[in-house]
């Protein structure tokens, strides 16, 4: 017989609550692009719509491997979110910045 996922969780320890959570907000920081896309409830026709392009060449963005950072950024820009390409050292993170594109680099001049 099916249970309810509320009734499993209120089961759990806090410390298995808190796991679980942690799991959750991994998975959710870490998504291949058509699964953000679904997450933030976008449809490719919707995307495509967006970005002025067809379905079909949303679906074949999704499934790419490598892809300029410009498309990238459309592509992320389009679901309302913003690109930041970061840097892991050792010793500290960096934000690279030379990747902003010609808007950003307007807006800091004025």
């Amino acid at each position: 017989m099916a249970r309810k996922f509320a009734e499993l969780e209120s089961k759990m320890t806090p410390a298995s609550l808190a796991r679980s959570d942690a799991i959750y907000r991994q998975l959710l920081a870490e998504l291949p692009l058509a699964e953000l896309r679904r997450a933030r409830g976008l449809s490719q026709k919707t995307l495509a719509g967006v970005l002025h392009v067809d379905q079909a060449s949303i679906s074949k963005m999704e499934r790419r491997t490598d892809m300029y950072i410009s498309t990238l950024r459309s592509h992320i820009e389009a679901m309302g979110g913003e690109l930041e390409i970061v840097a892991r050292f050792p010793d500290g993170t960096v934000k690279i910045t030379n990747f902003n594109g010609i808007e950003s680099s307007e807006q800091a001049i004025v």
